[in-house]
């Protein structure tokens, strides 16, 4: 049971998850949060006994508990990066907190600090979620004065301060449109290394979450510490090693060169930046973030999501009723049980070059709207499901043509347009009463089950506050919208993976994780996703074949293997597949919905890495087993004979559901499972075992 534990005098806190324990002291005259354990854990006179961790010598020059503190503020002999910094009415920067009160309410800590000279507080939050070990932190800032204007350039959640070790090394992702998910350990040089996007969103460049650890972690054993941003704006994670050997994370909204302006009596509340230790490897700390967005995060997470089709790839804009229906039939034969239409049928919409923003039906493409199709299609036995992009217009467009003013813009300068289009700003009540108002009749008058809300560029030209504002103004939207209709599901897209948070998580049901549609591509794409993210929120298509990104040439059990590790879905022009693509693609449609309930809910287990020659990922839920193993390039005498596999029982038995085969839990622990894939290149296998009782 997670708790919060305060010594009487206040001077010491133990917040306590699952395992583990984040202990500080609170030190009330300077202002100054001094953590002393974040790990296994540990009881208050424990933690209380510990020191706190000031450099180990001092000189003039350094800052004596540079990252070493929760919550740094800029000012006085603080040197380090800054989880707090601006400019005060009197034109002077210098913070001087001090502590003015602490309490605990359930399971929150508020530790409550105030500025000596300035008007301004800060109100700190902890949260330690309940059967996880994720704790939760934000703070709150506030100006108290009655004049004047405090102008914030740093306004972090706060510090994350990781236990001194010989080294550190962190992880981290990279990529792009379309190339997502590289995943990077690297030795953590002495110095500040700064992760960011300055897009506005979130990026296909970066994702906001660090791991760290003391170079000799595992995918299954080692100590790492994990801190992960809940924000779909520009954003910064700044990670401090300094030359005393102390490491700390720090993270919030924003980035270098937006300003957030506080009047008086204004509060600026900061996203969650929440942390999570564990001492079994990278793969434990990712189901520890997986267990959390099941269990506190994602909407609905106890339900199975559907097996879906969109037929962007199959018809492009080139969308009509008559199209649509004809792939609908199909799909609903393979057992699909959501159809989305996918961009072109609204407006002016016939390429990228118009349209955005004129959101009623093309009447030459549906004569009597949308309401007929979704009806058709809802009598086919699937869900009715639609592409939308609320946040951009073109130029080309009613919508721009009479309100030039919405858009993201800096007075007398060039409009940047990207894929020809601009973007509203979601800042303004107008924007987002208007885009409330046509989402809610379109959901309305088509009784839509799921919305993919895409995005499809960065934000240029914005004001000082739309760089975080944005966001904050799509989610009170999206939160209004999903109030107003219980049944509806949003799946969270930008241009593929380019808005992957926790932030947009908590809102939405899943993601489209990439315009990529490759299935080899897919595997280092999804590998990354699953670092911090649960397979049930990676939606994956299968797509045809030769890819029409890549031209690569897959067979479809391939295809359809990486997809079923998330949630599935079919994107493939169907009306060009064949009668043997068909029935296969029926029988492994079939195959999914057995192990679903296995994949979506269930713990993964990362075997083999997807740039080995043979990769491997396990599912474990309950008493199945489900492990997908993939072969990219075929090799004469290749090595890999037999797979052990993680997290199971060793006292236990267990049974292959395809061939009857009958397994000792240690066995498939230590020799492993026998390894059958076909020949040739991109070869793979599904096996399904199942936990004898008895």
């Amino acid at each position: 049971m997670s708790s919060i534990e305060m010594s009487g005098d206040g001077a010491t806190v133990a917040v306590h998850t699952r395992s583990t324990t984040y202990a500080l002291h609170i030190d009330a005259a300077a202002g100054s949060l001094r953590p002393v354990h974040w790990g296994s854990r540990l009881d208050l006179a424990a933690a209380r006994a510990l020191p706190a961790r000031p450099s180990a010598h001092t000189d003039t020059f350094e800052a004596p508990w540079e990252a070493a503190e929760d919550y740094p503020a800029q000012g006085s002999r603080r040197f380090g990066a800054a989880a707090l910094g601006g400019w005060f009415p009197d034109g002077s920067a210098d913070c001087e907190l001090t502590v003015v009160d602490q309490r605990v309410d359930g399971d929150q800590l508020t530790v409550m600090l105030t500025d000596t000279r300035q008007p301004l507080a800060v109100d700190l939050h902890y949260r330690p979620v309940a059967g996880t070990d994720v704790i939760e932190r934000w703070a709150v800032l506030h100006h108290t004065g009655d004049a004047g204007i405090i102008d914030l350039h740093r306004y972090d959640a706060g510090a994350w301060c990781v236990p001194p070790r010989d080294d550190y090394r962190i992880s981290h992702v990279t990529g792009a449109w379309s190339a997502e998910g590289l995943v990077h350990r690297t030795a953590l040089p002495v110095a500040e290394t700064h992760f960011t996007s300055r897009r506005g969103v979130t990026g296909h460049h970066a994702n906001p979450w660090v791991m760290v650890d003391d170079g000799t972690a595992r995918e299954e054993h080692g100590e790492v510490w994990s801190m992960a941003l809940a924000h779909s704006g520009s954003w910064r994670i700044t990670a401090s090693r300094s030359h005393a050997g102390r490491c700390a994370v720090l993270g919030g909204a924003g980035h270098e060169g937006v300003r957030h302006r506080l009047g008086p009596g204004e509060a600026f509340t900061t996203p969650v930046f929440a942390g999570l230790y564990t001492g079994g490897g990278f793969g434990a700390a990712s189901r520890g973030w997986h267990a959390y967005q099941r269990g506190h995060v994602v909407p609905h997470a106890s339900e199975l999501r559907p097996v879906l089709y969109n037929s962007w790839e199959a018809t492009t804009f080139d969308v009509t009723q008559e199209g649509q229906l004809a792939l609908a039939r199909l799909a609903a034969d393979l057992g699909a049980e959501l159809f989305v239409v996918d961009d072109g049928w609204f407006g002016a919409r016939t390429s990228d070059r118009a349209g955005l923003g004129d959101w009623t039906p093309n009447p030459h493409r549906f004569r009597d709207g949308l309401g007929p199709v979704a009806e058709e299609i809802r009598g086919l036995g699937m869900g009715f499901g639609i592409w939308v992009e609320p946040e951009m217009t073109n130029p080309d467009s009613d919508l721009y043509r009479t309100h030039p003013d919405w858009v993201h813009h800096t007075p007398g300068h060039r409009r940047t347009e990207l894929r020809n289009q601009l973007v509203l700003d979601f800042g303004r009540a107008d924007v987002r009463e208007w885009a409330w108002q046509w989402l809610d009749g379109l959901v309305r008058d088509t009784g839509a089950a799921l919305l993919k809300w895409d995005f499809n560029r960065p934000i240029t030209e914005a004001a000082q506050d739309a760089w975080t504002g944005h966001a904050r103004g799509v989610y009170a939207v999206v939160d209004r919208l999903r109030a107003a209709h219980p049944q509806l599901r949003i799946e969270s897209c930008a241009g593929g993976g380019g808005r992957v948070d926790l932030g947009i998580m908590a809102r939405t049901d899943q993601f489209w994780t990439s315009d990529n549609t490759d299935a080899v591509d897919r595997l280092t794409i999804q590998h990354g996703h699953t670092q911090l993210y649960a397979p049930r929120s990676m939606v994956a298509w299968v797509t045809d074949s030769p890819n029409p990104l890549t031209e690569r040439v897959v067979p479809l059990p391939f295809r359809f293997h990486v997809a079923m590790t998330g949630t599935l879905g079919i994107g493939g022009d169907l009306t060009t597949w064949d009668t043997g693509e068909l029935a296969n693609a029926r029988r492994l449609v079939a195959q999914y919905k057995d192990i679903r309930p296995v994949v979506q809910h269930g713990e993964l287990y990362r075997l083999r890495d997807p740039r080995e020659t043979v990769s491997a990922v396990q599912y474990l839920h309950g008493d199945r087993v489900v492990v997908f193993i993939f072969q990219v390039g075929a090799q004469f005498a290749a090595p890999l004979r037999s797979l052990p596999l993680a997290g199971l029982d060793p006292t236990a038995t267990y049974r292959d559901d395809d061939t009857g085969d009958v397994y000792g839990g240690a066995t498939l622990a230590g020799p492993g499972l026998p390894v059958r894939l076909p020949g040739g290149d991109y070869a793979s296998a599904l096996v399904r075992l199942t936990r004898l009782r008895t």
